[in-house]
């Protein structure tokens, strides 16, 4: 009854981590092999009978009778009167199996025992969630708040698994409430020590194209294919699609009436703005689509360097590079090229570079980075917007503006 009332105690365990009951003996069998070989050196003379139909659980001792007084090893010999206590026939050379009781384990093997089938059922629990959410990584997911900390907000799915949603993987105007529904994909599934750690993000680019395919019927059923999808989050993203039936238009089917079937992506990531554009083979059209909403009037592809110059009218430059820089950022993202933005018919200016002299080049490095690499590209914004856009420091720029200007004043 000792060891039935064992497996019983641990009934919760089965029934919280979804261990069925042969489970739960297989677990058991290995934790008491454990104890028996610490008690008695060895378990090898040992049987343990498990009837998982009626979750009983016996262990047997087996060893042979020798003459009394020329027992070498307890553990594998017993005594002619000891044997005969047990059953009166038994004689010389005869096999002797006794029943082993928890009691006769001693309490604090009883109590490491217990310790170890807690630890192995969690393990168990442990390896189980790892095995059903490995195969995952990239799926969508949604999950219910449970706890919010400063770094990282902590979900539990149905089934009470907790998974980790860090706040560098949450969109910048993202608020939770403890209770609310989050949707997000499974990005990183890796075991620490002996417990699984599952990471939510809602900022990788693969959310914006698992949302795609929810949202949009085409593109699940695969007649739209996703090419490349890349976000700033929260801010802006740009998705090129294509479609190998030339019935459907890619783009107005992936955005809808009035913006009707992509409304509903954009709300869940806070607003972002989201360009669809045509994907195509020919590299000088795409780039030109990347660009978009800006009029590009011609370009020069350099593919071994992976730069391209983009000549545009000075009034089409600002549409270009976008607020932030963020249009040109994902352009190039797109597109696999860095891009760099060239006015044309603008007179009487002069190339940054010019100015090395007299700005560092991490600074100018700055300004090319969001397409300003003339002088009078930088002397035209505000700036406030200029501060924006690059992340300098406001004495940096006031700096650079005063050598710009000079040099026109002269």
């Amino acid at each position: 009854m000792e060891n039935l009332a064992l497996i019983e105690s641990f009934s919760e365990f089965k029934d919280e981590k979804l261990i069925d009951r042969v489970t739960l003996m297989v677990i058991l069998e290995e934790v008491f092999r454990n104890t028996l070989k610490r008690k008695f050196g060895s378990d090898d003379n040992f049987d343990i009978i498990i009837n998982p139909d009626k979750g009983d659980l016996e262990i047997w001792r087996n060893r042979i009778v020798v003459k009394d007084g020329e027992v070498e090893d307890p553990n594998q010999e017993i005594e002619l009167l000891q044997a005969q206590k047990i059953e009166p026939d038994f004689e010389v050379g005869e096999d002797v199996s006794e029943e082993v009781k928890l009691i006769d384990l001693g309490r604090r093997s009883i109590q490491t025992l217990r310790q170890n089938l807690v630890s192995k059922i969690f393990e168990h629990d442990s390896t189980n969630t790892y095995n059903q959410f490995k195969d995952r990584t990239g799926d969508l997911f949604t999950a219910e708040v449970h706890h919010i900390r400063n770094r990282e907000v902590i979900l539990l799915d149905d089934d009470g698994n907790e998974i980790i949603l860090p706040k560098d993987r949450q969109i910048p105007n993202d608020f939770f409430r403890k209770g609310d529904n989050v949707r997000g994909v499974i990005e990183i599934v890796e075991l620490r020590g002996n417990k699984p750690r599952i990471i939510l993000s809602r900022t990788s680019p693969i959310f914006l194209e698992k949302l795609f395919e929810q949202e949009i019927p085409e593109v699940f059923d695969g007649l739209i294919t996703i090419k490349k999808a890349v976000r700033i989050p929260g801010e802006k993203a740009k998705v090129a699609v294509d479609s190998y039936d030339d019935r459907i238009d890619p783009v107005g089917a992936c955005v809808g009436m009035k913006g009707s079937r992509i409304h509903g992506i954009v709300r869940e990531l806070g607003n972002e703005n989201i360009d669809v554009i045509n994907y195509t083979n020919n590299l000088q059209l795409f780039i030109t689509r990347a660009l978009s909403p800006a009029k590009i009037n011609s370009l020069k592809i350099d593919e071994e360097t992976k730069r391209v110059q983009v000549f545009l009218n000075p009034d089409e430059v600002s549409k270009a590079i976008g607020r932030g820089g963020h249009n040109i950022r994902l352009a190039g993202k797109l597109t696999g090229y860095e891009i760099d933005v060239y006015r044309e018919g603008v007179e009487e200016d002069v190339e940054l570079t010019e100015f090395s002299d007299e700005i560092d080049s991490w600074v100018i490095d700055e300004f090319k980075k969001v397409g300003l690499d003339t002088a009078k590209s930088i002397i035209e914004l505000e700036k406030e917007d200029l501060i924006k856009r690059t992340d300098l420091e406001e004495e940096t720029v006031n700096e650079v503006i005063r050598i710009l200007k000079a040099e026109f004043e002269e």
